[in-house]
């Protein structure tokens, strides 16, 4: 039963009011009688003799916390056959879940300052002897006093992190959304489970909806969704970093408070620069007061199942709080981003209603491709050009290597030709039909003092890399030379474009669109042919049902490609460019993803999950004689090329949710003796690499600080490790140029 006001808590702390009720006790504000002050007593009913010893040990180690975001506890103590008890200092304002209610969704940089307040609080605990982990980190437990300072309250469910022990009370606190999957049940938790809910609190706060549940996504009955997705408004840095501190494995999150702080410093500039001024949160509004409050006494632990409801979205009707006139300017690569999301939301509502078109009309995208035209969705206008690719002229990036690297002459015209018209989609391009022969080169490890090659007299050739770049807000292809110079755009699609792929005389690129981002299916995608410089776009025949993956045959003929066509399963197919017939290779069950051909065109490398993780497989062309290649456990292989030899394949690895590496095997020999490529096993993620036409280089995407994706190359034997891009904005599927004949 609560305390009535007036009653004089353990002849000294008379009870004012009570702040919070919950089934466990609840929490008053009081007045220390010695002393004169206002402070904060939070009750707690359970008295068995065990959870008093643990109380009164745990209760004493919070006592000699001092940090300024933290909250003093001044006492405790045990009144037998009634309850234990908490004194804290009372901290005046509002919390965080008040606030958001206040004003709606709180501005990037007011969620970063609140994110820098909570670590430095966090990290501080976790760095005492025992640890001291929170383990209940949710808006209702961040509060700002009217000056705009951060606090972290409410211990009722901290635990000291002894070494011999799961945890030193039968309380935990279990809030759906804000509680990651180690705290469900009898796991294990650890200061990166503090982590997990801080990262919670800052996505609801600037997401207007808490995230999904974690056991739910453990569970693979859930996805996270993008931050960007519900607020298009936060940039793509700092977006990177909340998703990663919200990674279901401990492994992959921020492994200390203090990494997250730097991480989120990282972030933004403008939140740097006021945390540097002393900035505070902006205070309470003249003549506002938000009703004084502790944190929420402790709650029942909430067991209901994932699929359930668990809470309602916080509100995103209200306006968002002004800042500074600073803080207004974005990163240098999203300074479009306010002229843009008129667009960006023009281009959500036509996706969803494509949608929704598509299930009441399945052959409507069908019918729509024969007739969009060009510059719907492309920068094309209706009259335009095919003029010879053009010489760099972009301002270098900036190089990591201290070699000097000099650049050969610009390529040849290899096409004058002036076309004037309505360019449509229905408009066919024969493909060149170039005969490839086998390489007769051995390829062998570079030396150390190799430098990155250079451009050819040839147009480009193995001196240039297509990739996707979300630079421009949406994904979009560009090309660059392997010495990060002569960058240039060659698609302006509204919808995004992604995954390129060079045909094999260099001349043009297959690639997909929609792409709104990096991800394993495009649900929505088609397949697309462009020249290199921009012109000649051709459609390929899509269902509309997801077409992605492409990888063009040796001889020039074929496209392989993944596609949700039958029954949304993803599985390999194959379309012959003169026909435009698509014939299956998976077998009819099959998951089968990323296809990628042998030099002559006989063979083709795969992923598949037919028998459990991700396994790299082979088959002929013809979808025959489809066998197993690699043999590694349950660890998860992507990304599967031959080396221009067709002697090794090389794949992505990872363990579940771990950080991605290149490894590589012997072929026709097998998996069993699979190496690593890098000789630095974690030290630098790394995926999605492939070869330079003559083997003695690889291309790939990296994120060394834990967040921007940029392309890199160096040697197949791990040696001469070269950044080429340098962008605030990911840059993903690289694909290195064929040698044009």
């Amino acid at each position: 039963m609560a305390l009535e006001r007036g009653a004089l808590l353990h002849n000294r702390y008379r009870i004012l009011e009570i702040l919070g009720q919950g089934g466990m006790g609840s929490v008053y504000r009081a007045v220390d009688d010695n002393l004169g002050v206002e402070v904060a007593v939070k009750e707690n009913l359970f008295t068995t003799e065990e959870y008093s010893r643990q109380f009164r040990r745990e209760a004493t180690i919070l006592a000699g916390l001092r940090h300024p975001n933290l909250p003093r506890v001044s006492d405790h103590f045990v009144i037998e056959g009634q309850g234990q008890y908490l004194v804290m200092d009372y901290i005046e304002g509002e919390d965080l879940r008040e606030r958001l209610d206040r004003i709606g969704v709180i501005p990037e940089a007011e969620a970063v300052i609140i994110g820098v307040a909570i670590c430095d609080a966090l990290s501080y605990m976790h760095n005492q002897k025992p640890p001291i982990l929170h383990r209940d980190l949710k808006p209702g437990n961040v509060k700002i006093t009217p000056e705009g300072k951060v606090f972290l309250v409410d211990f009722g469910l901290a635990k000291a992190a002894f070494t011999d022990q799961q945890t030193t009370t039968g309380a935990r606190a279990m809030t759906p959304g804000y509680s990651p999957p180690e705290q469900y049940g009898g796991a294990r938790t650890d200061r990166r489970s503090d982590i997990y809910s801080l990262a919670a609190t800052l996505y609801a706060s600037m997401a207007g909806a808490i995230p999904e549940d974690s056991l739910a996504r453990t569970l693979e009955q859930a996805e996270l969704t993008p931050l960007r997705h519900r607020n298009p408004e936060i940039t793509r840095r700092l977006s990177k970093v909340i998703e990663k501190a919200l990674a279901v494995h401990p492994d992959d999150r921020y492994q200390t408070a203090e990494e997250f702080k730097k991480a989120l410093l990282g972030s933004s500039s403008t939140s740097r620069r006021r945390l540097l001024e002393g900035a505070v949160l902006d205070p309470l509004p003249a003549g506002e007061k938000a009703r004084d409050k502790q944190p929420e006494p402790p709650a029942q632990p909430d067991r209901r199942p994932p699929e359930q409801p668990a809470a309602e979205p916080l509100p995103i009707s209200a306006p968002i709080a002004e800042l500074d006139s600073s803080s207004a300017q974005p990163p240098r690569s999203k300074r479009r981003r306010g002229c843009s999301m008129v667009v960006l939301l023009l281009v959500a509502f036509f996706i969803v209603g494509g949608g929704v078109a598509y299930l009441l009309n399945p052959a409507m995208p069908e019918q729509i491709m024969g007739a969009l035209p060009v510059s719907v969705s492309f920068r094309a206008t209706e009259t335009w050009t095919a003029s010879p690719e053009p010489t760099a002229t972009a301002t270098p990036l900036p190089f990591t290597s201290t070699l000097t690297l000099t650049p050969t002459n610009s390529s040849t015209p290899k096409n004058t030709s002036t076309q004037t018209g309505t360019s449509t989609f229905t408009q066919t391009v024969e493909p060149t039909l170039t005969k490839t022969l086998p390489p007769t080169m051995t390829p062998t490890p570079a030396p150390t003092t190799a430098a990155p090659p250079t451009t050819t007299p040839t147009g480009g050739g193995y001196g240039q890399i297509a990739f996707a770049s979300l630079r421009t807000g949406v994904p979009q292809i560009f090309i660059v030379n392997s010495d990060g110079l002569g960058l240039r755009q060659l698609t302006d699609i509204p919808l995004g474009a992604c995954q390129p792929d060079w045909s094999p005389d260099g001349a043009r690129l297959v690639f997909i669109s929609p792409c709104g981002e990096n991800q394993e299916l495009y649900d929505t995608a088609s397949l697309y042919i462009i020249y290199a410089d921009g012109g000649g776009l051709e459609p390929l025949p899509t269902t509309g049902r997801g077409d992605f993956d492409p990888a063009w045959s040796p001889d020039g003929r074929r496209i392989a490609f993944t596609s949700l066509r039958n029954g949304f399963r993803p599985q390999v197919h194959l379309m012959d460019l003169e026909t435009k017939e698509v014939h299956r290779l998976s077998m009819v069950d099959n998951r089968d993803y990323q296809p990628e051909w042998l030099w002559d065109g006989s063979k083709l490398v795969f992923i598949t999950t037919r028998n459990g993780p991700y396994q790299v497989w082979t088959m002929n062309d013809d979808g025959s004689g489809q066998a197993r290649f690699s043999a590694s456990g349950g660890l998860w292989n992507t990304y599967p090329v031959f080396s221009p030899n067709g002697q090794v394949i090389l794949y992505t690895q990872r363990e579940q949710g771990g950080v991605p590496g290149l490894m590589a095997a012997r072929y026709p020999d097998g998996g069993v003796a699979e190496f690593e490529v890098y000789p630095y096993p974690g030290a630098v993620p790394m995926r999605e690499a492939n070869y330079s036409p003559d083997g003695n280089w690889l291309v790939f995407e990296s994120w060394p600080d834990g967040a921007i994706h940029d392309i890199y190359i160096m040697n197949p034997n791990g040696e001469n490790l070269y950044q080429l891009t340098f962008d605030a904005a990911d840059d993903f599927d690289p694909d290195w140029r064929p040698i044009e004949q």
